[in-house]
């Protein structure tokens, strides 16, 4: 694991094969949380075991070379955040919390080493990661720990993981949700609601008792924006305006076909909305987008193509890439987790937005109100955001809005149960689901 820039005192640890050994004999229960315990703060820094037993904390000094003094463990953590004691060049902001669920799944595979490096949070922002997994996914999750600690992070100061979500998201300020039961053979989509949208109640009541109460949650697993739903509703004492479903996929995939049909590239393209549902009723508004500066449909003047083949193309782009490649998007999705994160951490630049699925009360679209929406969305960088206002709209980008708002109503009706709204009713008008949740 990273090590920050240590005393003169203290150094890295060496790694043995008898200490793989001992992890794995320690790690052999999965109903352990193993975490690092944070030492008091102290004028020195510390190296002390990142994945280790409970009994296993205490830090290692140099001078402490005899074999029967030297604490059994691998790895080194500095955490230890006296800033007076770093380097004074170093400017470290203050450490933040990111919890993952689904931790040891493809897409975080990808994500947690972007979070880890700086390219999410800055250079300059060290991390502590928490990551949520399951009894059958934990020895996984202990081989994801093990490379974050190769991989020497510098900003990355603590590990923890564990499968009790009461336990893992402890002072998270972001929450990263990613983990959900897949869609299974003869699956019906009611069921996928059912399995997936207990799995999130249960992770909004966590939350809301556990988590920093301004903690930002970005829900990814599926069917996300009911998911999203499902979970602020479970979360009353966090506000409901910090949770987010992530539909910046289909934001950068429509980015990427308009580019692509205009001859420009990608950066040209701007003020794209994805409107309502994460599945094929999402509604790509090319209505309201710019190509270097100009209306979408100044430049591309095929109104066929881009009601027709653009619209379908971006509501179906999951399945043919499932088709091609043999399994669902996974680096792609985390560098959409990225934008979305950083959307919301950096000013919008002028005049342009971002699609998220957000709450839907007092929106100025006339969308129903209690629902998890995608809609165009503006940051100054603070991690919060405001509804775009300055949008168009015309009939036939109404008409779809009104059958992805449906949809989301009927999916809210299936859960009535998990959000506190009675007897559950699940009468959903079609199947609509994403071929990559099959």
């Amino acid at each position: 694991m990273a090590v920050a820039e240590l005393s003169s005192s203290y150094t890295k640890t060496s790694l043995h094969s008898s200490q793989l050994s001992f992890l794995s004999n320690r790690l052999s229960n999965p109903s352990r949380r193993i975490d690092l315990q944070p030492l008091p703060p102290t004028r020195n820094a510390r190296v002390v075991c990142s994945v280790a037993s409970i009994q296993v904390q205490a830090p290692v000094p140099v001078h402490a070379e005899d074999p029967k003094m030297k604490r059994e463990c691998y790895g080194v953590f500095y955490v230890t955040y006296d800033l007076k004691a770093e380097e004074q060049t170093k400017t470290w902001k203050k450490m933040i919390n990111i919890a993952v669920s689904g931790a040891a799944g493809m897409i975080s595979n990808h994500l947690l080493f972007k979070l880890a490096s700086g390219e999410v949070f800055g250079r300059d922002q060290p991390i502590a990661l928490k990551l949520l997994g399951s009894e059958r996914s934990f020895q996984a999750l202990e081989g994801v720990a093990m490379e974050l600690e190769d991989s020497l992070y510098p900003l990355l100061k603590e590990v923890s993981i564990g499968i009790d979500p009461y336990d893992v998201f402890q002072d998270a300020e972001w929450a990263l949700l990613i983990g959900a039961k897949p869609r299974g053979p003869g699956m019906e989509r009611a069921d996928l609601l059912e399995i997936n949208g207990k799995i999130f109640a249960e992770q909004g009541k966590a939350l809301n008792a556990v988590a920093s109460r301004n903690v930002k949650v970005i829900v990814v697993g599926n069917p996300c924006n009911t998911n999203a739903l499902i979970c602020l509703k479970n979360a009353p004492n966090i506000p409901a305006k910090n949770f987010h479903a992530l539909t910046r996929l289909d934001e950068n995939r429509a980015k990427c076909q308009l580019a692509l049909k205009a001859g420009v590239f990608y950066d040209k393209v701007s003020n794209m909305t994805i409107w309502g549902n994460h599945s094929t009723t999402q509604v790509p508004d090319f209505l309201n987008g710019r190509i270097d500066g100009l209306p979408v449909e100044e430049v591309i003047k095929d109104t066929k193509w881009l009601e027709e083949d653009f619209t379908e193309k971006i509501q179906k782009r999951g399945g043919v890439l499932i088709k091609k490649w043999g399994r669902s998007s996974a680096a792609s999705t985390s560098v959409s987790i990225v934008d979305a994160i950083r959307s919301l951490v950096t000013p919008t630049p002028e005049g342009d937005w971002f699609s998220s699925g957000v709450f839907t009360n007092g929106n100025p679209y006339g969308v129903a109100e209690e629902l998890v929406f995608s809609m165009p969305c503006r940051s100054k960088g603070d991690g919060d955001y405001e509804l775009v206002k300055d949008v168009i709209f015309d009939d036939y980008l109404l008409k779809r809005i009104t059958k992805a708002e449906a949809e989301l109503l009927a999916e809210k009706k299936c859960v009535a149960h998990l959000i506190g709204e009675g007897i559950a009713v699940c009468d959903l008008p079609e199947d609509t689901m994403l071929p990559g949740e099959m």
